[in-house]
């Protein structure tokens, strides 16, 4: 069992490392990524097109790298939106690692690129414990998840810079409650700021890019409950080996990447 935790430790500690480096790649290149964690069905890509698209109206460069186990449907839809699209597939794996990310950009992201979304696995559990070099990490989950999801997915809730809410066109006929949703959230990562969104009639897609446009201008974002010391100590909201792949799964090659557009 120490052995165990031991090989985690030093795969979180191989990825912090990797991590910090491909930051500060990116902001030598003046490049603002964007980490998006969110459970299944939450709506996320549906609200990413839409940013997409609102920031390829506005004039501003911005690329997705959007993973999956699977499938490339999430890539064919972001592509409709005009931006950059890069799809990797994980083979199952339940999460990106930061060593897949720098692969992947190294011979795509195109040079003017200003904003990086990276759009994880949905999984509000093995994602929230990789650092991905990201500038800025944001929790999404919509208004059919319940209200006490922070509370169940601290980690994820905890060391996010900001919480986004989706498909609050849903709020009324899903009975949320969004007083205890909001009480939730400050539990587990006070002060931090929640946005609420719905990609169906458009609300909150513009305030969205305005708080990542912010970060890119300089602003210092939202300090969260949880740093990446935090993360690597106590990793996920589960015990270690609670995934259906053992430690020396980090190591095989899953990053099977295709371009989309």
């Amino acid at each position: 069992m120490c052995r165990s935790v031991d090989v985690r430790t030093a795969v979180l500690a191989k990825n912090d490392g990797l991590a910090a480096e491909l930051r500060a790649d990116l902001a030598r290149r003046r490049v603002t990524a964007v980490n998006l964690l969110s459970s299944p069905g939450s709506g996320k890509t549906a609200l990413l097109e839409l940013v997409l698209r609102r920031a390829r109206e506005r004039g501003v460069a911005a690329a997705a790298l959007t993973a999956d186990l699977a499938t490339e449907n999430d890539a064919r839809r972001l592509a409709r939106s005009g931006a950059p699209v890069r799809q990797v597939l994980t083979g199952g794996l339940c999460h990106l690692e930061s060593a897949q990310v720098r692969a992947l950009i190294d011979d795509w992201l195109p040079e003017a690129t200003r904003l990086l979304f990276i759009e994880n696995v949905g999984n509000l559990v093995c994602p929230a414990s990789y650092d991905l070099g990201e500038t800025l990490r944001v929790t999404l989950m919509s208004v059919t998840e319940g209200e006490d999801k922070p509370l169940k997915y601290p980690t994820a809730f905890g060391a996010a810079h900001l919480v986004v809410l989706t498909k609050t066109d849903l709020a009324s006929a899903a009975g949320f409650d969004d007083m205890a949703f909001t009480k939730a959230v400050e539990r587990v990562n006070p002060g931090v700021e929640i946005l609420r969104t719905s990609a169906r009639d458009g609300r909150g897609a513009d305030t969205l890019l305005d708080r990542v446009l912010t970060v890119a201008d300089g602003a210092a974002p939202h300090a969260p409950l949880l740093a990446a010391d935090h993360l690597r100590r106590h990793g996920h909201d589960h015990g270690p080996g609670a995934h259906d792949h053992g430690p020396g799964a980090h190591d095989h090659g899953h990053a099977s990447p295709a371009t989309t557009a």
